[in-house]
């Protein structure tokens, strides 16, 4: 199938049916289409008959699905047959680092936070003998559920034809240009890049991020010149691959979930080579100022009123005080008068004081109505105590799931059948999900009991049984999510589950 042939509205594979061009390079062009069975985007990659590296493309793009750090575009599907070639990844929403440096450099912090997750899912893909080679600011996003993704590994360096005798140290460099670029607004390279001014220099060389924009960390420049200056070094190691740059930057604070809502239609599309990505513009609330508290009036009528509320306020406390007198002596005189109820504390009371995190043992994505799982591989990030990390379904067309399925969740294994007092989810600040509290001890739909449910839920949710439950599996489950950038996605990004002792 030629470039000329492919048009919107072609379907590959039967299920994934081509919407927008979003741009194309010699000979290779990047669609948003939609994969019918899951009724979500996805981003797709067409070649035309003349395109010299289909063949490079396709093979790293399948090594590249193997890959399972969340922090990296997932990979879907990718084909070399003689009527069509496609690669198929996941499509992302967000902002990349171009966005975020359009009014000017980041905060230190941040900026180094967003390359410490990137520079540590990039040593993962070494770990698997795969690179990037190719990194500029639009291959670092953030996303629109409050993450990081990096894009392009593998896939880009094959399409534009790139290959290297040391890819760690490629891709160490890459990543302190990224560094650079977030600390100071500019771009160490020979040519601007992605709208970003060149770097400064001095003597032939490019100037340290604390020369260009004062306020920067010490350690952060020394961080950055390891990393891409190498004129600057004065002695200092390289740093050589990214697991050494994550390394490096493994004490800084990483980028937190904003409390932003997002519009629900995506503003315009911008992309890597191989990856989709939208723009999302963010929405500033305004909280309007409290009107001023009114001043009684300064006359001298006043003060007579006031003369005879002061009496009355002593009157009533000096009556207070004997009725309280009276009521003391009562009570030290009647030794047969019963305590609260029994003389034993609430229940309420009894319950809070007793109840203990347990950690659950397992994560997974639990969709019993539709293909059986819902990305399990990100499960784990919803019970590892990060609240920057998060699991999220499945996107959808609509909040009822796309009308495919009458919900969909998050099973946790507590390694043991126990009493659940409540289990507190933080997720998306974006309202209007559904969701339903399910336990019981058995992994299936049918066995697990709805002991507790919230509308319109969304933020630090706490789901609390209305009566006492006891099972091995806790059930967070969807019934509707919010929208999320022009699709709808249920997320967690924690949950604690709360017990007071084993069944």
């Amino acid at each position: 199938m030629s470039t000329s042939a492919v048009e919107p509205g072609t379907r590959l594979a039967e299920r994934f049916r081509l919407e927008d061009r979003v741009s194309e390079s010699d000979g290779a062009t990047l669609w948003k289409a939609i994969d019918e069975i899951l009724a979500r985007p996805v981003a797709v990659h067409t070649f035309s008959p003349d395109f010299p590296r289909v063949h490079e493309v396709v093979t790293a793009a399948r090594a590249a699905s193997r890959l399972t750090d969340p922090r990296l575009t997932q990979v879907f599907d990718a084909a070399e047959e003689e009527k069509a070639a496609y690669v198929v990844s996941e499509w992302v929403t967000g902002e990349s680092l171009t966005d975020l440096l359009a009014s000017g450099p980041l905060e230190p912090e941040r900026a180094a936070g967003l390359v410490a997750e990137a520079a540590e899912a990039l040593a993962h893909a070494h770990e698997a003998q795969l690179y990037h080679l190719c990194l500029r600011p639009s291959h670092l996003v953030w996303t629109t559920g409050n993450t990081v993704k990096v894009l392009g590994v593998a896939v880009d360096a094959a399409l534009s034809g790139l290959t290297t005798d040391q890819p760690a140290l490629d891709d160490a460099e890459g990543l302190g240009r990224l560094l650079y670029a977030g600390l100071t607004g500019h771009w160490p390279g020979d040519e601007e890049e992605g709208g970003l001014p060149a770097a400064p220099m001095t003597d032939g060389h490019f100037c340290t991020p604390r020369q260009v924009t004062a306020g920067v960390p010490s350690y952060l420049d020394t961080v950055t010149v390891r990393a891409c200056l190498p004129e600057a070094r004065k002695g200092q190691g390289a740093l050589a691959s990214p697991s050494q740059v994550a390394e490096a930057l493994a004490d800084v604070a990483r980028p937190m979930p904003i409390p932003i809502s997002y519009p629900s239609t995506p503003a315009v599309a911008s992309a890597s080579q191989t990856e989709g990505l939208d723009i999302a513009h963010r929405q500033q609330l305004t909280i309007p100022p409290l009107p001023p508290t009114p001043r009684p009036p300064r006359n001298g009528g006043g003060s007579t009123l006031n003369r005879v509320l002061m009496t009355l306020v002593v009157l009533l406390v000096i009556a207070a005080v004997g009725v309280g007198a009276w009521t003391i002596g009562r009570s030290l005189g009647s030794p047969t008068t019963p305590e609260a109820k029994g003389g034993t504390p609430s229940s309420s009371t009894s319950a809070s004081a007793e109840t203990q995190v347990v950690k659950p043992k397992k994560a997974q994505g639990f969709d019993p109505l539709g293909d059986k799982d819902e990305k399990s591989d990100m499960a784990g990030l919803a019970i590892d105590g990060k609240p920057s990390t998060l699991w999220k379904t499945e996107g959808y067309t609509s909040a009822d799931l796309g009308n495919l399925k009458e919900g969909v969740g998050l099973l946790l294994d507590m390694g043991k059948s126990m009493q659940i007092s409540d289990v507190v989810a933080t997720l998306s600040d974006a309202s209007g999900a559904t969701v339903e509290l399910k336990v019981g001890d058995s992994p299936e739909l049918g066995s697990l009991k709805t002991v507790a449910t919230e509308k319109n839920a969304a933020g630090k949710t706490t789901l609390t049984p209305d009566q006492p439950a006891t099972g091995q599996y806790v059930l967070i489950w969807f019934t509707r999510v919010p929208a999320d950038a022009g699709n709808f996605h249920g997320t967690i990004y924690e949950v604690v589950v709360h017990s007071p002792g084993s069944a």
